[in-house]
């Protein structure tokens, strides 16, 4: 059963945010209500997944998701945004963090969601990836980017299109090649650039120019 840590400063979320997760099967192996807390739990409990808010007081949730990371614990962290106000959520990218969630998402896209990352996979809505890279990074200069000269001219068109938002059967459709073939290229990609996963190949394409913000 995927075990998962609510970490929210509000009670009342926490306590919604348990009732779906439980109705849907899922364990809820502890409440956080700051970053300090939920960087403490997810230590002593090692939950799948952290369901964490950005804005909590003391320790945020982007710090708290760095530290995780850090710590080397195999907790995946899906971080909760309210997408318009939340301008450190490109930090969250940077953090660590394995996907991104509005607030106002239903319940079921909440449920897939947890698996999804659960699971080993990066959750993003094509729109919160597209209003951040917009929002945060800076247009690079023209120009191969610094750093990706290991890989292939195949291996940089899948990554070009992983920092545009294709899934592994998006970008094996566009390819014409199979979904099999395009985990490989991946997984080259991520040994090759020594990325953890996906969120980091999306963040570095966009911050060595070859995706520019604004891309469609």
């Amino acid at each position: 059963m995927t075990s998962v840590l609510i970490a929210d400063d509000q009670e009342l979320v926490r306590a919604g945010f348990r009732l779906i997760l439980e109705l849907a099967g899922l364990e809820v192996a502890g409440e956080a209500s700051d970053g300090a807390q939920a960087l403490e739990l997810a230590r002593r409990l090692e939950p799948d997944v952290v369901l964490m808010d950005i804005r909590m007081p003391g320790m945020d949730g982007i710090e708290a998701t760095r530290r995780i990371g850090l710590a080397g614990l195999r907790t995946r962290v899906l971080v909760l945004t309210t997408f318009d106000l939340d301008e450190h959520v490109y930090d969250g990218l940077r953090a660590g963090a394995s996907g991104f969630l509005l607030k106002d998402a239903g319940r079921e896209q909440l449920v897939e969601a947890i698996r999804t990352v659960a699971a080993g996979e990066e959750l993003f809505a094509p729109t919160v990836l597209r209003r951040l890279v917009d929002a945060y990074v800076a247009r690079p200069a023209p120009g191969r980017p610094v750093g990706l000269g290991e890989l292939s001219e195949r291996e940089l068109e899948v990554l070009r299109m992983m920092g545009r938002g294709l899934s592994n059967g998006e970008i094996a459709e566009a390819l014409v090649i199979s979904p099999a073939t395009v985990k490989t290229h991946v997984r080259h990609v991520l040994a090759k650039l020594a990325l953890r996963d996906r969120v980091q190949a999306v963040v570095l394409a966009y911050e060595s120019g070859l995706v520019a913000p604004g891309a469609p």
